[in-house]
């Protein structure tokens, strides 16, 4: 069976899409003997968690350290989802754990994220590297990622988002994600503001709390930064190489994370400054080169939309900005499109290849309930390559672009590579 073999077989296993517990999963991890023998970061929250493990793997590497990373979801290909050293993994080495996988669980359903969940913490373990990064999926108490007790947890900005799985306010939401807390292991907040239910369960089970604001402090001006723990402290930083003005609070949980590990994993002041300078992550306030200036962002809420708000407001003056967008049918649009239709002149729709997704038809209607807004215009799509083309076609070389609204929007345009936009056709 060929890797497309495997996710397909994945997706017809269990009846629904998203069923979160932790005894199914559980059951086949223990079946596989599945262990984790080295030291595990585990990162949970709304936002910044892509970017949080993104900035340990680069410092990690930098300082010497052979990583393993499981992120998700992935933009354009499933191997995104494991890395190794930095590189994807291939689809033959994946092969093997999808049928050690198989061959364990008999007569148990899996969900397609609790299968590739365990195929990939089954690659990572025969993989053996230094050091493993654990993305959660949805959540943290029962995403499948909590199976391995991690070292350390890191728990990144909490907002709203999947409420009907995690609660409809921040409290229920935090309490969620505290799940990946563990008893004396470090837990490392780097949410300025937290839910109070975080705070009391890190107490409850006695996990070290360490909190942005309190145990970690940041500190700069428009050229550098600083960074200051309980023991460590690091002075005339560089800007993450990540842009957006959240990353510095994505940055301070991270060096709090290896202050709170270094007797076990060391790093030096000079791996910091190279990892927090060559650190990549596409889709996340990815600003590609040409005319007209294109934004890539995989904000697909609220909380993340407020962000880009903030964030294109940064990047200074253009005639019309116009919007490539595309979405769960879940998400909370009448509030990301209040966040961003001050900026936004044109709005072009889009279909996802997903049936979880808001048609580019939903999305519209959505729009029109709004406040009208004079010389606003909007247009479908049936898919995020189709919109973009469009877009590229309307703007002018000063206009700016902006995709965002899920991953499979931003993935959608990336499918063939990151596009290169030259001067486009201008209209009469």
């Amino acid at each position: 069976m060929t890797l497309q073999d495997w996710l397909t077989h994945c997706e017809a296993l269990h009846p629904i899409t998203i069923d979160l517990s932790l005894d199914r999963v559980r059951e086949v991890a223990q079946r596989l003997g599945l262990r984790l023998a080295m030291p595990v970061i585990t990162v949970a929250g709304t936002n910044g968690k892509g970017s949080t493990c993104a900035m340990l793997e680069a410092i990690l590497r930098e300082a010497g350290y052979h990583t393993g990373l499981y992120s998700s979801p992935h933009l354009v290909h499933f191997e995104e989802r494991c890395r190794l050293d930095g590189q994807n993994t291939s689809a033959e080495a994946l092969l093997p754990h999808f049928e050690r996988v198989e061959a364990a669980r008999q007569d148990v359903t899996l969900t397609y994220f609790e299968f590739t969940t365990l195929v990939i913490l089954d690659r990572l373990a025969a993989a053996a590297p230094d050091v493993v990064i654990l993305e959660v999926g949805l959540g943290g108490r029962l995403d499948a990622v909590n199976l391995m007790d991690p070292d350390c947890a890191i728990i990144t900005s909490i907002d709203l988002d999947h409420a009907e799985f995690l609660g409809n306010e921040r409290e229920s939401i935090g309490l969620e994600k505290a799940g990946i807390l563990r008893t004396g292991r470090p837990a490392i907040i780097s949410d300025p503001m937290p839910p109070a239910s975080v705070l009391d369960r890190a107490r409850e089970i006695d996990a070290t709390l360490s909190r942005l604001g309190h145990d970690f402090h940041v500190s700069g001006d428009r050229q550098q930064w600083a960074w200051r723990g309980r023991q460590r402290r690091y002075a005339g930083l560089a800007y993450p190489a990540l842009r957006g003005a959240n990353q510095l609070m994505n940055a301070a949980g991270v060096l709090a994370a290896l202050e709170a590990l270094h007797e076990r994993i060391p790093v030096t002041a000079q791996a910091v400054r190279n990892g927090l300078a060559m650190v990549e992550l596409p889709g996340r306030f990815q600003i590609v080169p040409g005319q007209p200036a294109l934004v890539l962002d995989v904000a697909h809420n609220p909380h993340a939309a407020a962000a880009l708000a903030e964030n294109l407001d940064a990047m200074g003056f253009y005639p019309r900005t116009l919007a490539v967008f595309g979405a769960m049918a879940d998400k909370d649009f009448a509030a990301m499109f209040a966040r961003l239709a001050p900026l936004v002149d044109v709005w072009h729709f889009t279909d996802l290849p997903t049936a979880r997704a808001a048609s580019a038809a939903q999305l519209r209607a959505a729009y029109d309930q709004l406040p009208s807004r004079a010389g606003v215009t909007l247009h479908e799509h049936a898919n995020p390559q189709a919109a973009l083309d469009a877009a590229v076609q309307m703007a002018d070389p000063a206009d700016r672009i902006v995709v965002f609204g899920s991953f499979y929007t931003v993935g959608g345009v990336l499918q063939q590579g990151v596009p290169r936009l030259g001067a486009p056709h201008l209209n009469p």
